[in-house]
């Protein structure tokens, strides 16, 4: 009897393989001159870093990076869904804002329309929220604040 012959055909070559799309990137990147950059950057490491850290002790840069800081950690404290609702009111005030009104709307209302307005429920209702975020934002800028996170944090600066 005849014995079975154990061959396997290779799979056919449907494209390149890693060791040609290797070679393929290295000579793209060297074609377009990104190879010759990072070796440039690489032997200006030390003066790069001169200029970076020279950067960064500059008051303005300080400032900056703080102000961001001060900025990501009040943006943490806002739950999506008022950041959605401010978001979008504030979209919508401003496109209220920039929308031509009629010439008669403009016009002051006198001492009959103030009073009209003064006893206009609907209005001070819709008022209520902004007289109660400016005074809370008025009581905010009358606080004293040494440093920034000193004031988040509850912990006192050691300046």
């Amino acid at each position: 009897m005849a014995k079975a012959i154990d061959y396997q055909p290779e799979p056919a070559k449907i494209g390149p393989d890693a060791h040609e799309e290797l070679t393929r990137l290295l000579e793209s990147l060297h074609q377009h001159g990104v190879l010759r950059l990072m070796n440039d950057v690489v032997g200006a490491r030390q003066d790069i870093a001169q200029v970076l850290v020279k950067g960064l002790q500059r008051e303005g840069t300080l400032n900056a990076i703080q102000n961001i800081s001060v900025l990501l950690l009040a943006l943490s404290s806002i739950p999506p869904e008022r950041m959605y609702k401010l978001a979008f009111g504030l979209r919508d005030m401003v496109d209220a804002l920039s929308q031509p009104g009629d010439a008669g709307e403009h016009n002051a209302p006198g001492l009959q329309g103030a009073w009209k307005m003064l006893q206009d429920e609907e209005l001070w209702h819709a008022l209520q929220p902004l007289l109660s975020g400016m005074k809370a934002f008025a009581r905010r800028m009358e606080e004293p604040v040494d440093k920034p996170i000193s004031a988040w944090s509850g912990k006192p600066s050691d300046a």
